[in-house]
């Protein structure tokens, strides 16, 4: 006799069945009723039974168990648990012996847990009411119901009756003023799905046949919700439409060996869905047709290599010319984001239209650019498009060698290193950018092309830049520059913001000091500041942080005295002025001194020891025309000598002055350096 389960079990009311639906993530599913043994659980992942990959524990416990797979079931798949027990009796009691109560209560056990299981099946069956009134449970002959309907007589008893195309007499009015009704298969022909031809969308088959066909046989196809797994590359030809429903509606590579979609034509749209890996997401290239006005929109591409790719091809007159994206999201592409390039002989990518187009590597490696046009002669034209990379990227958007008339209009370049926000290659012609936003912490453009670009509010370090422009005829009404005047009540310290080209400053109420910016934070900015009043009070010009104009702090003294004054972002630069002040030097250290002209008057002290001063060449470059004095002011009896390189010195001698005060004034025609005049 085989003995019963002995353990300490209960069985408690309730089915011995519960279902779960998958996340993806999930791998331990419990089971509230209990199992005598772990064969008694039969598990299923969707429709299929599963007796491999997971491990049952919880055998022999009133409370159930769980199970674990080895792997999480996908996401969306139904996980569905039951307990299942063979209807037999494989013990039996003996007439004489002790009757133990723990094998009594193990067959009670199984009993109803037998009687669990037949109840649960006939939860599951098609049955009568218990208020129903009585009919006849017998089904027609075999003979009778072959090849016919089953249905219900007037007195509700089963029935067989011969087979109607209720589809063909059915017919569908839309709502509204106008509407014609048309019959209900001509309706559901307007639209095929995918499914219709035997597509599975469960992530686990191969739908590459399935959806192929329903491309071949239908003009407009839709892609319900699913994963849809293929193994090789659709094909959406001219004219065709390939719709999703939004990120539900998911088209799977099973490698990267291969692209996902291929539009070798024109007219045709891809639309509503979530591409995953793939060599390329959607590549776009005239083999059967010119590729032109196709549409690619509201498409999320994941993980691809490349993610669009626009390839001129191998024909000129077959080109990739006029096509439209729009609301397109590449994430974690591994190599270039939106490439546009040319495979063969054909006509480069031209013309084509991105909008809202962004590339997103998620921290991912990329050992491209996320947008690159490589290939792409005229007028193609990005706007409102971003691409936030890793570190590792080549540029956020490179303009390659080969490109003409590129438009880039808003662009969001993003990286944390130093990535270049837009790289412009050498070669590149007439590329176009404006509002260009610069967050990486590269270069904002890094420019290879000589400055064959045009740029507008357009990042750091150059905002606005308009080069190779030619006016042929250009009439100006009026020529305009900002102007300010500038009047402190008591006089001080004025900041110049630089926000007005020329600065009208009155000094009357008190002596002005206007004060530059730093040099570094005003490249290329030009200013004329002029003195208007006519007091004693000055007006001096400096420099914030720095050495000022020309090296030096400038005065304007007189009424009208004015100066021009420009940055080349390393220093202030004089350019223009009327006659200002000259500037003397003072040098009190003995033996050799060479003055660099840029001073009108040299004060020298002979105290500590005497001094040579020895003027350059008179053909030297900082000396033709010069006009200098050389004056001693010490009132030792030690002497400073005025000589010139090459011995000899003005009228070809030394001069040497030997009392304080005397002084020598020399100028430089470019043969000689000549005494103009001597004092005392």
């Amino acid at each position: 006799m085989t003995q019963p389960f002995t353990g300490p079990i209960q069985v408690p009311r309730g089915s011995p069945r519960v279902q779960y639906i998958a996340d993806g993530g999930q791998t331990l599913f419990s089971f509230p009723f209990p199992i005598f043994a772990a064969e008694d659980l039969q598990v299923f992942l969707g429709a299929a039974r599963v007796t491999t990959g997971f491990a049952v524990s919880g055998a022999g416990t009133t409370a159930g168990g769980a199970v674990a797979f080895d792997a999480a079931p996908p996401d969306g798949t139904t996980v569905t648990l039951r307990r299942r027990l063979p209807i037999e009796r494989t013990s039996d009691f003996l007439d004489s012996g002790p009757l133990q109560a723990a094998a009594l209560n193990g067959e009670f056990d199984r009993l109803t847990a037998g009687l669990q299981q037949v109840a649960g099946d006939q939860e599951l069956m098609l049955r009568y009411a218990d208020t129903d009134l009585p009919a006849s449970p017998l089904l027609p002959g075999r003979a009778d119901r072959a090849g016919k309907l089953l249905a219900f007589d007037g007195a509700g008893n089963p029935t067989a009756r011969p087979p109607v195309d209720e589809e063909a007499l059915s017919t569908f009015l839309p709502p509204g003023a106008g509407a014609v009704r048309r019959p209900v298969r001509e309706k559901l022909a307007d639209i095929v799905s995918v499914r219709d031809f035997g597509a599975v969308g469960d992530g686990l088959a191969d739908d590459t046949l399935a959806i192929q066909a329903a491309l071949t046989s239908a003009t407009a196809v839709h892609v319900p919700p699913g994963r849809y797994r293929i193994a090789n590359t659709l094909t959406v030809g001219h004219g065709k439409t390939l719709r999703g429903a939004g990120q539900g509606s998911v088209i799977v590579g099973a490698s990267h060996g291969f692209d996902l979609i291929h539009l070798p034509d024109g007219y045709a749209t891809v639309a509503g869905l979530r591409l995953e890996r793939g060599r390329a997401g959607v590549r776009l290239f005239g083999r059967d047709g010119p590729c032109v006005q196709n549409a690619l929109v509201d498409l999320t591409l994941w993980e691809p290599l490349y993610g669009l790719v626009l390839d001129g091809y191998a024909d000129p007159n077959l080109p990739c010319y006029w096509n439209n994206i729009a609301r397109v999201l590449v994430a974690r592409p591994a190599v270039h984001g939106v490439w546009l390039t040319r495979s063969g002989e054909g006509d480069t990518p031209n013309a084509n239209r991105f909008h809202c187009v962004r590339v997103y590597s998620l921290s991912a490696p990329i050992s491209g650019s996320g947008f690159f046009v490589e290939q792409g002669k005229y007028n193609n034209a990005f706007v409102d498009c971003e691409a936030n990379l890793s570190t590792m990227a080549e540029a956020c958007f490179r303009v390659g060698a080969n490109t003409d008339k590129t438009l880039i209009v808003n662009f969001y370049a993003e990286s944390l290193g130093g990535v270049p926000n837009l790289q412009i290659d050498e070669g590149s012609v007439e590329t176009a950018v404006l509002n260009l936003f610069s967050a990486s912490a590269g270069p904002a453009i890094h420019d290879r092309s000589g400055g064959a670009f045009t740029a507008f509010n357009a990042g750091y370090p150059e905002k606005n830049r308009l080069r190779s422009t030619r006016i042929s005829e250009l009439t100006v009404e009026g020529l305009r520059f900002d102007t300010e005047y500038v009047e402190p009540p008591s006089g001080g310290t004025v900041a110049l913001d630089l926000t007005s080209s020329v600065y009208l400053v009155s000094a009357y109420g008190g002596a002005v000091e206007a004060v530059l910016p730093p040099a570094g934070r005003a490249n290329g900015h030009w200013v004329t500041i002029k003195k208007t009043d006519a007091s004693a009070n000055l007006v001096t010009i400096r420099e914030t942080d720095g050495p000022g104009p020309d090296g030096r702090m400038v005065t304007l003294a007189n009424r009208f005295d004015f100066a021009t004054l420009v940055s080349n972002g390393a220093a202030w630069w004089v350019v223009g002025g009327n006659a200002l002040p000259g500037n003397a030097h003072f040098h009190d250290a003995p033996g050799l001194f060479e003055p660099a002209l840029n001073q009108t008057l040299y004060l020298v002290s002979a105290f500590g020891g005497a001094v040579e001063v020895r003027l350059p060449p008179p053909a030297a470059g900082n000396a033709v025309g010069r006009t200098v004095t050389i004056k001693k002011s010490d009132v030792g009896g030690l002497p400073v000598t005025v000589t010139q390189q090459g011995g000899g010195g003005p009228d070809g001698q030394p001069v040497a002055l030997a009392s304080r005060g005397e002084a020598v004034t020399v100028m430089s025609n470019g043969a000689g350096w000549h005494i103009l005049g001597r004092y005392p």
